[in-house]
């Protein structure tokens, strides 16, 4: 890889660069280039790519990442969308909403199916869209097979021996529920595929993406009859068809990412609330009794949505007595076995290395090096963990919008110094300081105080 000698970090492709950098700058998990600036994960990514190398072998599994609002739950899933695209895993990923839920009437469920295949990603498409290139990619595979038994693809009989290539590919998949509508569809896709027949290929696309409404305009459309379409009810049944076909296509599985699940517990219908937590639990003892092979799904939310008893999670007991921690997993221990990975906060050192990372990659994309020295840098972290409560809450998102604010300024004021753009925060935090004081019980302890940085001590 090639390397930017002066700031000693890999060469970021332009468009990357500009695209991650206005991300961070909005507060915005970037969907590119996420690795650039992962820093204090390490567990939590092996964790998660042990759990891949499971779905490699047939398995199935489930991950729940909880963490406050910008403690890094939609960054880890885009970090960890990047490596299994990277491993040959077909991705699908959407973020829930109040038109979006795991189940609903009116469409609110199919609807979030259909976004995870608008979003189904390959690692020859990792923008999305790939639906119809791995279909191909897969009908090219099977050509390439009939081939090798000796069958030129000019001869008479090649037709017919690939028609029996997918008939006996699809016939495994129709004893999976849904399976035989699913598997005619894909069988009748290849044969407009074959036969060049667009309007036959965009019908069975639109099967495929559940984007039909009744089985009358279904078969209006597709020309032929189907017992089902892909509704509310039965959404999830065909992402196990996915991933059962996925690994039939030749890759490694499916993984499928559903972050914002915030937005279930906020449901303020109590039967509709429980009825998405029935299909998370559906889910949950899928992928963990083996009945989903291939299929790894990973839901991002908030502690609350996991452990309010009122609303949350924990509210339902079958969840709760599945998710809840065990009376011997005590603070301090680390247990990133279990279904549920709670984002710890980066710790001083490694907020450090974030910021001294984003100023190199700023200093990149800009081609100068910004204005702002390593001590400023220290100066600047100790302002962020200088406000109340701020040892425990601070999150990297809030943290890099300020610092990318404070780079912004400087290279845009070329007059204007550091002490000058940070100046209002200091004596915020000054004035909050005294205000704590001022209000402070006299027999409290004395405040613990904020940890000395050592430049020659950071650990990058």
């Amino acid at each position: 890889m090639e390397q930017n000698e002066q700031y000693n970090i890999p060469k970021v492709p332009k468009r990357i660069l500009t695209s991650l950098l206005s991300s961070v700058s909005a507060g915005v998990v970037p969907r590119a280039g996420a690795p650039y600036i992962a820093i204090g994960r390490k567990d939590e990514i092996a964790a998660l790519l042990s759990d891949l190398e499971a779905v490699n072998e047939g398995g199935g599994s489930m991950r729940f990442l909880i963490g406050r609002y910008g403690s890094g739950k939609s960054f880890l899933i885009q970090l960890i969308r990047g490596y299994a695209l990277e491993r040959d895993f077909l991705t699908a990923d959407a973020d829930l909403s109040p038109e979006r839920r795991l189940y609903g009437t009116g469409g609110s469920g199919v609807a979030t199916y259909r976004e995870l295949m608008k979003n189904l990603a390959s690692k020859a498409s990792p923008d999305g869209g790939a639906l119809q290139r791995i279909i191909a990619r897969w009908i090219t595979e099977l050509q390439n097979r009939v081939v090798a038994t000796g069958i030129s693809v000019d001869d008479v009989g090649f037709a017919d021996a690939l028609n029996r290539e997918v008939l006996n590919t699809m016939r495994d998949m129709e004893f999976l529920v849904g399976g035989f509508d699913f598997s005619r569809v894909i069988t009748e896709y290849y044969r407009a595929y074959t036969e060049g027949n667009d309007d036959r290929k965009s019908a069975c696309l639109r099967w495929l993406r559940g984007e039909y409404a009744t089985k009358t305009e279904a078969r209006r459309e597709l020309g032929f009859q189907t017992s089902v379409i892909i509704d509310d009810d039965n959404w999830y049944d065909f992402l196990k068809l996915w991933a059962a076909l996925a690994r039939t296509m030749g890759y490694r599985g499916l993984v499928v990412f559903i972050d914002e699940c915030v937005n279930l517990y906020k449901i303020s219908h109590r039967v509709s609330r429980e009825n998405n937590y029935e299909k998370i639990l559906s889910m949950f003892n899928d992928t963990l009794q083996g009945r989903a092979s291939g299929l790894a799904l990973i839901l991002g939310g908030t502690p609350q949505f996991l452990e309010d008893t009122r609303r949350g999670l924990f509210s339902y007991e079958a969840l709760r007595s599945r998710l809840c921690d065990s009376r011997f997993a005590l603070e301090g221990f680390k247990n990133l076995i279990g279904p549920v990975i709670r984002l710890r906060r980066l710790s001083d050192d490694e907020l450090f290395a974030l910021i001294s990372r984003v100023t190199k990659l700023y200093a990149q994309n800009y081609g100068a090096e910004p204005r702002i020295t390593q001590e400023q840098m220290v100066e600047f972290l100790k302002i962020c963990l200088g406000r109340a409560g701020a040892d425990s809450m601070i999150t990297p998102r809030e943290m890099l919008r300020d610092y990318m604010t404070v780079l912004n300024i400087l290279m845009q004021n070329p007059n204007a110094t550091f002490e000058q753009v940070v100046g209002s925060a200091v004596t915020l935090t000054h004035d909050a300081k005294r205000e704590d004081e001022a209000t402070a019980d006299e027999n409290a302890p004395a405040e613990t105080p904020m940890k000395k940085f050592s430049i020659d001590e950071i650990e990058f």
